[in-house]
């Protein structure tokens, strides 16, 4: 299966596993490393960010 292009830049994928502390996870392991669960409260926390920049 092919993945798609990213939608997150990789400046804000980093400034929110920073975050969500996981990014010294990601720095050893790289983006496969991280749990499924960790991925999703990133989704989440870019979300949260973009709907408080459209306000």
């Amino acid at each position: 299966m092919a993945r798609s292009k990213s939608v997150m830049s990789d400046k804000l994928k980093e400034e929110v596993a920073k975050e969500l502390g996981i990014y010294d996870t990601i720095q050893q392991e790289g983006w496969g490393g991280i749990r499924a669960r960790d991925a999703g409260n990133m989704v989440k926390r870019a979300i949260e960010m973009a709907e408080q920049n459209m306000k």
